[in-house]
């Protein structure tokens, strides 16, 4: 039996343009709403979907996000599509279980990592907003660092395309300078918008820095540092595990993968190329 063809149809210089241009109206609906945030420092914003904040900052980040969804769809085979709802769930249990222990971590960027190495910036972007605007109708406090879950996801993306998965020792390398910058964007949104930290252990660690008469955007941008890099050296590292131990077949299913040749010792055809096992279309 036959099965349809896993490569993409060729892109026009005009597609191109349109993508990009949908991309970057993304990127710059969810940046603008981050300096909302940061700016006005919304503190009803705690109060769920229902608040005036809330309601801007989730249009803000669900726009972003759409457009992005909207850029990379012509672009995504139905695994990605099928795999993107997981990774949201991954990421939402992982973050309410861990931000609820003394584990100075957050692990809650396993899904969007996981979708930007197979898929690209764009996707991993999408992913890590649409991540935090699902998960703030359980917990509303999470809302505000939509945009800094995009960022981890379009880094992620990037690192792939660059080839720093294909060298295991520089996946942590790549998570460890991705969470300082995480780190960075964040902290004036847990500063000003909350006042500290939602998670346990990262709130003591916020103190402890208070209690030695640090600013409270000096203790949070401190504690941030500390936490995120190894937070996301610890996910990056995560991920690259488990694209690794899938199937090559599958791996192979992802034109981005393919495309830049994301991983270490493929010899992989290029996307205009049928995939290992086919011939003129049909399954051998």
């Amino acid at each position: 039996m036959s099965s349809p063809s896993l490569t993409l149809p060729p892109q026009t210089p005009a597609d191109a343009r349109n993508r990009r241009l949908l991309e970057i109206l993304g990127a710059l609906a969810i940046a603008g709403t981050y300096v909302y945030l940061v700016l006005n420092q919304p503190a009803d914003i705690t109060g769920g979907p229902g608040s005036a904040a809330a309601l801007i900052a989730l249009s803000g980040f669900l726009a972003g996000a759409v457009l992005l969804i909207a850029a990379v769809l012509p672009t995504l085979p139905v695994s990605t599509l099928v795999l993107i709802p997981v990774a949201l769930v991954l990421n939402i249990v992982m973050g309410q279980f861990v931000g609820s222990t003394l584990v100075p971590f957050y692990l809650d960027a396993i899904g969007t990592v996981l979708i930007a190495v197979l898929a690209g910036p764009a996707a991993g972007a999408a992913t890590g907003a649409l991540s935090s605007i699902v998960w703030s109708f359980f917990n509303p406090t999470v809302l505000p660092f939509a945009a800094g879950a995009a960022l981890i996801g379009c880094l992620a993306g990037l690192a792939a395309r660059y080839g720093l998965f294909r060298r295991f020792y520089l996946v942590p390398v790549a998570g460890f300078l991705t969470g300082i910058i995480g780190g960075v964007v964040s902290a004036p949104v847990a500063a000003f918008v909350f006042g500290g930290t939602s998670g346990v252990a990262t709130g003591a660690i916020v103190s402890a820095f208070r209690s030695m008469g640090d600013s409270l955007l000096a203790a949070i941008t401190k504690q941030a540092l500390i936490s995120d890099p190894m937070d996301k050296a610890i996910v990056f590292t995560l991920v690259a595990l488990l694209v690794y131990a899938l199937p090559r077949r599958t791996r192979l299913q992802f034109p981005f993968v393919r495309r830049h040749r994301v991983l270490a010792g493929q010899d992989v055809p290029p996307v205009s190329e049928p995939l290992p096992g086919k011939a003129d279309g049909q399954d051998s």
